[in-house]
């Protein structure tokens, strides 16, 4: 198998494996779901992998740079902080089935066993906070935004779309993704001055 054939097979297993995780969650993923889902030998997964801690943290690494990914072309667009703000907010909003919260979520919780999983997840939920208090500053620098704080604007948002997006993957229909949508327009608008309505 050529290096470049190689790639490709494991970046179509950690695609596999996120997929099984989703569905199963991280605490009830084999080893052997993941071979049969892929298609593939459970042998070569282990030769992939060596363990199943290992392939579970890396099947969630894989999912945190995708994310990171996506942040990052948003981050490093020329559009103008409202602009940016506005399709952040979508970024990190709940779609479709839910499932990559559903991951995250399974993911926070296996976290507080796992050193390796919670280090992953601290880096991603880090690193948007960040990019989003930048955000932030850059239109509180530029008049867009009314923020003293821009890092503490970012938490607090954060931590609004955190928990509404653990009621949806979790609670089905306690609440739509409309009202979310609604409820982080607000709650952004309100932390940095803005109307709702800018935020659409």
């Amino acid at each position: 198998m050529t290096r470049r054939a190689a790639e490709i097979r494991l970046d179509a297993l950690l695609r596999t494996a996120c997929e099984v995780i989703a569905e199963r969650g991280l605490a009830n993923t084999r080893t052997a779901d993941v071979a049969e889902a892929a298609g593939v030998s459970q042998a070569l997964v282990f030769y992939h992998f060596a363990t199943k801690d290992r392939l579970l943290a890396q099947a969630f690494a894989y999912a945190v740079e995708q994310d990171l990914n996506r942040l990052d072309t948003v981050v490093r667009s020329t559009a103008p902080p409202l602009a940016k703000l506005r399709r952040m907010l979508r970024l990190y909003a709940p779609a479709g089935r839910s499932t990559s919260w559903s991951m995250w979520i399974d993911g926070w919780a296996e976290s507080l066993r796992t050193p390796e999983l919670e280090k992953l997840s601290r880096r991603l939920d880090l690193r948007w906070r960040r990019d989003l208090a930048a955000v932030i500053a850059d239109g509180v620098a530029d008049g867009t935004f009314d923020c003293p704080d821009p890092a503490g604007a970012a938490w607090r948002i954060s931590a609004v779309m955190d928990g509404l997006a653990v009621q949806l993957a979790v609670h089905e229909r306690v609440i739509t993704r409309r009202q979310i949508a609604e409820w982080v327009r607000l709650v952004a608008a309100r932390e940095l001055g803005l109307e709702p309505a800018q935020l659409d």
